[in-house]
């Protein structure tokens, strides 16, 4: 078997991993499209966001072949879930890509997310809360690791929180008013409500592993990262007292100033507020005292699943 692909279209990035036939990534990359931006308020996926997602597409179908990928998916998330338009768009992506997108359950993007995020992590560290913030929705699962490295997922939940909903939904002045944050902060704890309901196994969970944007971009701004370093975010313990001093420096700064900030990618710098909302909350709504942060994600999942024995 050649190369394959995986394409994660999400509600602010699309990204794309190449994987020899035995996984193992051979280049990653991660362009911020905001295709989810309006969505939330007006039910559609956006004209310009629509056509910046296809130019990446081109792209990747470019970077693809020059691979030799024999097998591609693509999956979409929460602003396709939304959008009513959506069928439009993925006729534009099939027609770049060759494979029509699969529109991903918020239980599929969850299952996913545990597959990539869980891989390579020691059994005996579970069982696992995988938590996946995106730009629209967050991901909780919860399982543990077989022997042979089988996932078993025992719970998951899709809540629609995410750095891109929640910064349109509440965060409108530059900065954040402080009765914005304490709104925002309030949705989000009304959501991990239903994710505490529909867990009832999440007090056993042994281990909270963060993945997505947000994490990683909160571990860099920790770490003071100058230039991203993928080795050094792999698997970095971020403590709840850091999340919580890198919320407190980023939601009182005013963009401009933000956007220096060591780490913190700049084209996410205007939602990375919204985000830390989900994030903190989770740490707090969930009395957890650390998180292991994970690079390998939902794309690793999705690849996992196109070398599956028996994967068409």
């Amino acid at each position: 078997m050649s190369a394959v692909a995986a394409i994660d279209c999400g509600t602010n990035s699309v990204r794309l991993l190449v994987a020899d036939a035995d996984g193992t990534p051979i280049e990653r990359l991660m362009r911020i499209t905001r295709l989810g931006q309006g969505t939330d308020r007006t039910g559609r996926l956006a004209d310009d966001a629509v056509e910046r997602t296809l130019e990446v597409l081109r792209e990747y179908r470019r970077v693809a072949d020059a691979h030799g990928v024999t097998r591609l998916r693509m999956a979409a998330t929460s602003a396709s879930r939304d959008a009513a338009n959506r069928d439009e768009f993925f006729d534009a992506a099939e027609a770049i890509l060759g494979v029509r997108p699969e529109l991903l359950s918020g239980a599929e993007e969850a299952a996913a997310s545990f597959r990539g995020a869980t891989a390579g992590l020691d059994p005996a560290l579970g069982p696992f809360l995988v938590v996946d913030i995106g730009g629209g929705s967050t991901e909780f699962a919860l399982g543990s690791v077989r022997a042979d490295g089988t996932s078993v997922i025992e719970g998951s939940v899709s809540v629609d929180v995410g750095c891109v909903r929640m910064t349109e939904k509440f965060l409108h002045h530059d900065p954040p008013l402080p009765e914005e944050l304490s709104n925002c902060l309030a949705e989000v704890a009304l959501h991990l409500d239903d994710v505490v309901r529909e867990l009832p196994g999440l007090a056993a969970a042994s281990t909270f592993v963060g993945l997505a944007g947000t994490i990683t971009n909160v571990a860099a701004v920790e770490i003071g990262l100058a230039e991203y370093d993928p080795d050094r975010i792999h698997h970095f313990v971020l403590t709840k007292d850091a999340a919580e001093d890198v919320f407190r420096t980023l939601a009182t700064e005013p963009l401009a100033e933000r956007v220096h900030n060591p780490g913190l990618e700049a084209a996410r710098a205007d939602v990375i507020v919204g985000g830390l909302c989900v994030l903190v909350s989770v740490f707090r709504g969930l009395d957890l005292g650390e998180c292991l942060v994970s690079e390998s994600d939902i794309l690793d999942g999705l690849v996992a699943g196109l070398l599956a024995p028996g994967a068409d």
